[in-house]
């Protein structure tokens, strides 16, 4: 088995992965811990360079999307380390910016450090493994559509339960990454 000489370990930077607004996105606080930089130097660098960053980059979570969020890592199982950590979510003046893929890719042309560049290259490797999942997932629709079609409506109350369990709430903010069981209880240890 070949030696993991990632940076971070790809289980952490899909767990930062949001789903908001649609949208796949990672948090300025995640990131920064990912860079080895403080949230407010990457926010610097932002704004240094802010014609970089459309707003299909970067945008700014309302102040309800960001309760919204705070309410579910704190309520869920796989609580986000940064909701708990020294920098934390709750001593923040105002809600974080939220990164889309595209504005992950420009951070590493505004931090330009060889661990920014190391950094981004796993957060985009990351990004294609859950756009792949998500691929499949649609794929999986697709069949079950195409088998609902085949089959008479004694059949409906399956499809109708498969199908409640493949949706997730619209419009709702979700975690998207994942962590194993047995990682996740070594990771959560440090």
């Amino acid at each position: 088995m070949p030696k993991d000489t990632s940076l971070v370990p790809i289980e952490r930077i899909e767990g930062a992965i949001y789903l908001i607004r649609g949208q796949k996105v990672m948090l300025d606080t995640d990131l920064a811990e990912l860079y080895g930089v403080t949230a407010g130097r990457l926010n610097e660098a932002v704004k240094r360079h802010r014609d970089r960053f459309p707003n299909d980059f970067l945008f700014q979570l309302t102040g309800e999307e960001f309760a919204n969020l705070k309410r579910q890592v704190l309520s869920s199982n796989l609580k986000s380390h940064i909701a708990i950590s020294r920098s934390g979510w709750g001593g923040r003046r105002r809600p974080p910016y939220a990164f889309t893929e595209q504005g992950v890719a420009m951070l590493s042309s505004v931090l330009n450090s060889p661990r920014a560049i190391g950094v981004n290259i796993e957060i985009m490797r990351a990004f294609v493994r859950l756009r792949r999942m998500l691929a499949t997932h649609a794929d999986l629709e697709r069949r079950l559509n195409d088998q609902e079609k085949k089959y008479d409506a004694q059949f409906k109350v399956v499809f109708d339960a498969i199908r409640q369990l493949m949706a997730s709430p619209q419009g709702s903010t979700k975690k998207i990454g994942f962590l194993l069981r047995e990682k996740r209880a070594r990771y959560w240890k440090r």
